[in-house]
């Protein structure tokens, strides 16, 4: 569909004009700096300088700190070990273990958070090698994985961190703090206390990026303005998603499958770490510069960017910012998030056709389709997501060339972390109906150009792509790399810090 550029132009002035045990505690907090978005999902997020509901019915002495809050911080280390002596750990767990891991209420008060916090969950595997049999009700989990892989889009295991392949990580560790020192330190002290119980089986450290990056993904964009709100917990910001708590957190209000009582308040943790092919991206941003008229060559480039995105640097989502980036907007939460790709205010705009402000194919319309369903409650398919950086900034030579480096220290990337109560409803629903649906939501619209890729298809094989240009909605865009590379993960169960002196200890 090919629009004239005075309707565009119309279009676009009507957007712009709408747009306007551990003893030693704390005195400062180790988060980082919750008075605007960061990598971990403003949302995941609780906004610490918001009210938290006091009236809620969930118990935040036993629901573990990252789920429902999130660990904003500045390093966390995932920690991935295998339990060799079950007997010991079991013990240790209940009588030296339990006491480290970090409650939502010790992240919600300053004076309760410790040097480092300390969450942790076990893989199917793990829960068996716990001789703990009962069925937590999510068959995805139960499978891990590894066994799902062809399922979420990954051209095979062939780039999988080997100790992804197979189902011998039985939990992780995850240790956020401000420093790595104390992380390190916090490491040595849970090793000391486990002795020979367990093996570690892998690490990935984790960090904000530096200075006026901290809170952007390694791509450059802002990461995490949108993500829902659990209801009774915390008031939602304009345009966020309110969810029942039964959403995250299993046996809780909402969630209709059947769990053990002791599991009650856990949630399923899926991780993924995702690398970053970043020098590539940005070649291939500048080479497919836009053509709009009025705007320079980077300007055209950046706007390129952001419509496969849906957000520009910033964080200012297109859909209220369409030609240039409105840092005003990025930076305030009540604004990043309120819109709906709808546009009644233009006469004859009709969100199932219309791509003048958003691509049906961008990244943030790709995760959360909004009023794409009719209302935002229709959407019932909602995560928490958790994640941070890993790896250290690009290099001169890298630029220089365009190539990531082949020096597995120089990797970068994302450690996806989500949490959500039925994996197969939420993140492995989002990745496979509609990340890598070449036809969602409307035919020919293409797989996530950031993250989708067609099942069965090969690595970096090509991926077509549609509305990125305003002018020419139809105009066809072939991605012919992988931007993001799956490193691979595996399926966890976050369960309520209880359970680590009950079900998980007997």
């Amino acid at each position: 569909m090919k629009l004239s550029f005075l309707s565009i132009f119309v279009g676009l002035a009507v957007g712009f004009a709408l747009a306007v045990p551990e003893l030693e505690r704390r005195n400062t907090g180790f988060l980082i700096s919750m008075d605007t978005p960061t990598i971990f999902e403003q949302g995941n997020s609780i906004d610490l300088t918001r009210r938290v509901s006091t009236n809620s019915t969930l118990d935040f002495d036993d629901i573990q700190g990252d789920i429902l809050i999130g660990m904003s911080k500045n390093k966390e280390t995932f920690f991935f070990f295998s339990i060799q002596d079950a007997t010991t750990f079991k013990s240790k767990l209940s009588s030296d273990i339990k006491a480290l891991v970090t409650s939502t209420n010790q992240i919600l008060n300053t004076t309760l958070q410790p040097t480092t916090a300390v969450n942790i969950a076990f893989s199917s595997s793990g829960l068996a090698a716990l001789n703990v049999t009962d069925d937590l009700g999510d068959s995805d989990f139960t499978g891990g994985q590894f066994a799902d892989a062809n399922n979420l889009g990954d051209p095979g295991t062939s780039n999988w961190v080997s100790a992804f392949t197979g189902t011998d990580i039985h939990g992780v560790f995850l240790f956020a703090s401000d420093t790595a020192q104390n992380i390190d330190d916090q490491i040595t002290n849970v090793q000391s206390i486990l002795g020979d119980s367990i093996n570690e089986s892998y690490r990935l450290d984790g960090a904000a990026r530096p200075d006026d990056e901290e809170g952007h993904e390694h791509f450059g964009y802002l990461d995490g303005v949108s993500q829902p709100v659990v209801e009774g917990v915390q008031d939602p910001l304009p345009g966020q998603a309110s969810v029942a708590a039964g959403t995250i957190l299993v046996g809780t209000d909402g969630d209709g499958i059947s769990r053990p009582s002791w599991a009650i308040g856990g949630s399923f943790l899926v991780f993924r770490q995702l690398q970053q092919k970043v020098p590539e991206f940005n070649k291939y941003v500048q080479d497919h510069a836009l053509n709009v008229s009025g705007l320079t060559s980077e300007e055209n480039a950046d706007l390129f960017g952001a419509r496969l995105v849906g957000r520009w640097k910033s964080g200012a989502p297109i859909d209220l910012s369409p030609l240039r980036d409105d840092p005003t907007i990025g930076a305030d939460n009540t604004m990043n998030n309120n819109f709906t790709y709808d546009h009644p205010e233009i006469s004859g705009f009709d969100i199932s056709t219309n791509q003048t402000f958003c691509p049906f194919s961008a990244h943030t319309r790709k995760t959360r389709p909004r009023s794409d369903f009719g209302t935002e409650a229709a959407n019932v398919h909602h995560i928490i997501r958790a994640g941070i950086p890993y790896g250290p900034e690009v290099t001169d030579d890298e630029t220089a060339s365009n190539t990531s480096s082949t020096d597995s220290s120089l990797e970068r990337g994302l450690a996806f972390v989500a949490y959500q109560s039925d994996i197969a409803d939420g993140f492995k629903f989002m990745q496979q109906a509609w990340v890598d649906n070449f036809n969602f939501f409307k035919a020919s619209t293409g797989v996530d150009p950031i993250i989708g890729r067609q099942d069965g298809t090969a690595a970096d094989a090509l991926r077509n792509i549609t509305g990125t240009n305003p002018l020419d909605f139809d105009e066809v865009v072939t991605l012919d790399i992988d931007f993001v590379v799956s490193r691979g993960g595996e399926y966890f169960f976050s369960p309520p810090i209880s359970a680590l002196s009950g079900a998980l200890a007997s």
